[in-house]
């Protein structure tokens, strides 16, 4: 046995000395490398299909169910302080509102965390479950000493909010940012080049190129048609990648003024009125000195602020309602300060067109109007991309076992010159 392995490596090492032999190693190597960037790129291009496809389904809605959980938990907690305020049975409106923020809140839990495995969420949904119901006991403690005029009551609704800004916020917020971050995430392998494919596809290239040097040296032919053809096909499976690649990271837009940076900086805007809200409510509800509530919201405001002349500009209805909101706080604290207990509590709650309370609500509406926007422009790019990539896999499959084919057709003919 071990002659014939030796006789039968010699005779193939001679073999591959002579034309024929060099036509079958060019045609073989060749059509390895076709098949080989077909396949790969049919996978990556498929990838990205599947990831678009997951950010529209899956990812974004995720992370707008994130946004909007810490949402409604914040305002649950700055409806507890206004049904406080009212003092004694709180009217059936503000009741309703704080049981519908709690449901709100149950519900983006349950959006934001769907099918969702990994030990980050885990540890998210297991902490929030544990501090909700703490937080709602206390917030019915507080409410049902507020009703018999015992001062303890205040005591027990600054509890609840402890636990609401030291837990259940702070989780809300790394749930959002672990869901933004995930938007990103698909964004950036969606738009990326298949660099596997590309290189892949080059030494296709290069191996045609080869290929007719050596034709032409060994067969005194200029022009292969065969080998030419498949050049130009794998040379347009290339061009088909880059661009396919490249038109979609267009449409997704993901620098900082795409619409996924203005969405989760929309989602971050609401949320920091959201907790400036509830400074402003909160801080009227022990009586004693603001100052500590006023830094928190001036801090707050002042982040909303600075999002929105990045994403709307500062002449935008949002910006406009920010300005009228802080000025009715103003009016608020300047009650405070004067002993006006009363007209400070009925500047933050009241129904009145100038009270706070109206013109926090015109300040969310548009908030709302934007993220909605910058929500539909990102869903749109996704799906934009998403079409512009159909049929890039089995497109640049076709084409590169297409030029597979056309080396073979080519090679053939020349190898039977030989035998």
């Amino acid at each position: 046995m071990g002659p014939r392995i030796r006789n039968g490596t010699l005779w193939l090492r001679r073999f591959a000395g002579t034309t024929p032999g060099v036509i079958v190693v060019v045609a073989v190597v060749s059509v390895v490398l076709c098949l080989l960037a077909g396949f790969a790129a049919m996978s990556q291009m498929s990838g990205k299909n599947a990831r678009q496809d997951s950010a529209l389904e899956r990812t974004e809605p995720r992370a707008f169910a994130a946004q909007r959980l810490y949402v409604a938990l914040s305002a649950a907690d700055s409806t507890a302080a206004t049904a406080f305020l009212t003092g004694g049975l709180e009217a059936g409106a503000v009741r309703g509102q704080y049981q519908q923020a709690l449901a709100d809140a149950a519900a983006a839990l349950s959006d934001a965390t769907i099918s969702a495995s990994d030990e980050q969420t885990r540890q998210i949904v297991a902490r929030i479950s544990a501090d909700l119901p703490a937080y709602t006991g206390l917030v019915e403690a507080a409410r049902a000493n507020s009703r018999q005029g015992f001062p303890v009551g205040a005591s027990y609704l600054a509890e609840a909010s402890a636990v609401m800004q030291d837990s259940l916020l702070p989780n809300a917020q790394r749930l959002t940012e672990a869901r933004f971050a995930a938007v990103r995430a698909d964004q950036r392998a969606i738009g990326a080049l298949p660099m596997v494919s590309i290189v892949l596809v080059l030494l296709v290239l290069i191996a045609c190129a080869v290929a007719s040097a050596i034709l032409v040296r060994r067969t005194n032919r200029r022009v292969n048609l065969g080998v030419a053809v498949g050049a130009g096909a794998a040379g347009v499976a290339l061009l088909w990648l880059v661009l396919a690649s490249t038109v979609a990271a267009a449409n997704l837009d993901t620098g900082s003024s795409g619409a996924s940076s203005r969405f989760e900086t929309l989602a971050k805007a609401r949320i920091s009125a959201q907790q400036a809200r509830t400074d402003e409510t909160l801080q009227l509800v022990t009586r004693g000195d603001i100052t500590a509530g006023e830094e928190r919201y001036t801090t707050h405001a002042a982040d909303l602020r600075d999002r929105l002349a990045a994403v709307v500009g500062a002449d935008s209805p949002a910006a406009q309602a920010l300005t009228s909101w802080t000025e009715g706080h103003r009016w608020q604290v300047a009650a405070y300060q004067s002993a006006d207990y009363p007209a400070a509590v009925a500047q933050a709650i009241g129904a009145a067109p100038q009270s706070s309370a109206t013109r926090f609500a015109a300040l969310d509406r548009a908030l709302t109007d934007n993220l909605a926007q910058s929500r539909r422009d990102l869903r749109g790019g996704l799906d934009t991309a998403g079409t512009v990539l159909t049929f890039s896999p089995v497109g640049t499959l076709a084409l590169l076992v297409f030029a597979a084919a056309a080396v073979v057709a080519g090679l053939w003919p020349r190898l039977k010159e030989f035998l």
